[in-house]
Order: C-alpha cells, then sequence, then structure tokens
C-alpha cells in the first residue's frame, strides 16, 4: 500500500507562532503521522510575529509568483519554507505583503479585530490549494484546524473538485475556541465565491461571523473534531447541529489519541 498523502492546514505551528493550542496540536500530529509511515505537508501563514531570519524562513521561487483573487483584487502569492528543528518536517508559509506583514495575527494593538481577516482567510484557502497544485502533490487526506482554514473543504468540494490534485482528496475540519464577536461585511460571500459555488451554497455562511465560518467547514468537510473536550456552551451547540455522522468527538482524551488519527485518515480514505 502507498503511503497516505496528509496536508495539514493551521493558522499557527510551534516553535515559529504559538498564540492558542492550534500550534501545539499542529506540530505534535504531523510528526506522529510521519513516524507511523505518512507523507507529510504542512501549510501555514507567514504572520508578521514570525521572525524570518531567527525561523530560518527563505522564499521557493518556483513555487511564488501567482496572483490570488479577493474579491476585485489580485494579491500575489509568496511561498516561504522553514524546518522544524529537531523533526523532519518542513513547514510551507503564505504571504502577501498587505496581509500579513503586520506585527500581529487577528487583533491590532487596541484588541480590535482586523476588517480584512476575512479577505486574509480567502487569500490564505485558495493560495493553500494553489500551492499544492503547484507542488503536484496530490493528498489523500487534507487535515485543516480552527476557522481560519474553513475554506478550504468548500473549495475542495467544488471549484478543485476535478483536479487530478484534488479529485480523491478527503478533509477533516478540527474546530477551536477561538471565536470572535466580529461580523463581516454584507460582501463577505462575494469574495468568498469561486468557479462552481453559489449563492445557495454558501448559506452557512450568511451569518457573516466566526459561527458562519465554523458552519462552512463543517458543511464540507468529510470529519469534524472538537479540539478540546471542554469547550464553551456557544461552540457546543454549535457543533451539536452537525450532522452526526461525520463529527467525532474529541481524540484528545484518549491516551492512544494520534492512533485515533490514524485510523480516522485510513478509514476516510478506505
Amino acid at each position: 500500500m502507498s503511503k497516505l498523502r496528509i496536508l495539514y492546514v493551521a493558522s499557527e505551528i510551534n516553535p515559529f507562532l504559538k498564540t492558542t493550542e492550534v500550534a501545539d496540536f499542529v506540530r505534535k500530529l504531523p510528526q506522529a503521522m510521519q513516524e507511523k509511515g505518512m507523507e507529510i505537508r504542512i501549510l501555514v501563514p507567514r504572520f508578521g510575529l514570525i521572525n524570518e531570519r531567527k525561523n530560518r524562513l527563505h522564499e521557493v521561487v518556483r513555487l511564488s509568483g501567482i496572483n490570488i483573487s479577493v474579491g476585485e483584487e489580485e494579491k500575489p502569492l509568496v511561498i516561504k519554507v522553514a524546518s522544524i528543528p529537531n523533526a523532519k518536517l518542513q513547514v510551507y508559509f503564505i504571504d502577501n505583503e498587505d496581509y500579513f506583514h503586520r506585527k500581529s495575527v487577528f487583533f491590532d494593538k487596541e484588541g480590535g479585530f482586523f476588517e480584512d481577516n476575512d479577505e486574509r482567510a480567502i487569500f490564505f484557502c485558495k493560495g493553500v490549494l494553489e500551492t499544492v497544485k503547484k507542488l503536484g502533490w496530490a493528498p489523500d487526506i487534507v487535515h485543516c484546524n480552527d476557522w481560519m482554514t474553513s475554506l478550504v473543504p468548500l473549495y475542495i468540494k467544488t471549484t478543485y473538485k476535478n483536479d487530478p490534485i484534488f479529485q480523491n482528496t478527503k478533509t477533516v475540519f478540527t474546530v477551536y475556541d477561538n471565536a470572535f464577536s466580529h461580523k463581516f461585511g454584507d460582501d463577505l460571500l462575494e469574495k468568498v465565491k469561486m468557479l462552481d459555488i453559489d449563492d445557495q451554497m454558501l448559506n452557512p455562511l450568511k451569518s457573516g461571523d466566526y459561527d458562519g465560518f465554523v458552519k462552512i467547514g463543517a458543511e464540507y468537510a468529510d470529519a469534524v473534531i472538537k479540539g478540546k473536550e471542554e469547550a464553551s456552551e456557544s461552540l457546543n451547540k454549535l457543533l451539536s447541529q452537525i450532522d452526526e455522522e461525520k463529527r467525532f468527538e474529541v481524540m484528545e482524551k484518549d491516551e492512544n489519541y494520534l492512533d485515533s488519527y490514524y485510523n480516522l485518515y485510513n478509514e476516510l480514505v478506505g
């Protein structure tokens, strides 16, 4: 049997950036799966808090140079890469001067939520898929982590469904308790839209808020996982609305949870 190919998509990863538990999870799980014989790729945004010199990031010229459309605008995509110290894992970073060079993640110094976080998420999700296409590497599983990655399952099931790279790809979406109270503008759906996506498909996103992003990710993913056992009432309520057949409870509470992920990936592909 050929090696399973797993692509991890996340908002952050240790040791490059850690603001939530996502960073530790995405550091640990890919290495464990690699040690079990799977082939791994990891893609995260190159937020401005990541020190390029210290972390030895360098641009991958052959992957850079694509323009990604967000609404009416097109923005250049820059891809950087670095290795995780003491692990045989490479991390690819999605970069763009307008979206990722500010020295913070989702909130400004005064604690205000960036108005363009929707565009940053759209750019990131589209950038991930275009980068994987350029790599010519067809993933069996794309494991998305946190709300910022939630459009990837949608795009794989619609715009990219006939692309040879993604036509057999299954998606997993892990939801974390990283809610925000901001509501995006009415143009959100138009910005998210791509080929083969009609208005009805975007219904879960109509609320324009955190819940909307979680709902769209859950709607189009093949499996949905709750990141932690202890979660807010609002997140538990949100997750209770998801189709039970694709909903998996927290795996981390079990000491053999790495095996649980290994089995889930194989089940989905099987």
